[in-house]
């Protein structure tokens, strides 16, 4: 679904928005609009890291100046299921740019024709310490991969 929160695009890649998630989100933009800092709490199982990487990415693609998004956790599965909600986040956020674009919106149209969606891409990189991903035998021995 895509829908506006306080004059913001923001692409959400499910069909159904918990009340919880929309107010998360809503802290969220009046955290950055503030250009400060937010500590916010959900309980587990209620889409936060969906609704964190969508309303961000959201505003990046509105605000190019904001800079980047450092998401850390603590194991290699959870890093492995938030770039998976994000590559699925950004497969719907092209789809919606190019339906819009086929459905002759004028902003649209001008963005695909000066390759502007370029910039609606979301750059995504994973990192992981060296016991994860080196092959030397000393290194792996101890490794933790969890």
């Amino acid at each position: 679904m895509r829908f506006v929160l306080d004059g913001l695009t923001v692409f959400f890649p499910y069909d159904y928005l918990y009340p919880e998630q929309y107010e998360y989100m809503k802290e969220l933009k009046r955290a950055l609009d503030a250009k400060g800092h937010a500590a916010l709490e959900m309980p587990t199982g209620t889409g936060k890291t969906i609704t964190l990487l969508s309303l961000i990415t959201s505003y990046q693609l509105a605000h190019p100046d904001v800079g980047k998004l450092i998401y850390a956790t603590r194991t290699v599965p959870e890093m492995e299921k938030v770039l998976a909600e994000l590559k699925g986040l950004q497969k719907y956020r092209e789809k919606c740019l190019r339906e819009d674009s086929a459905a002759g919106d004028e902003a649209s149209a001008v963005a695909a024709s000066s390759g502007e969606y370029e910039r609606g891409s979301i750059l995504a990189l994973g990192l992981s310490s060296r016991k994860n991903m080196c092959i030397h035998p000393a290194a792996i021995e101890g490794a933790d991969r969890e």
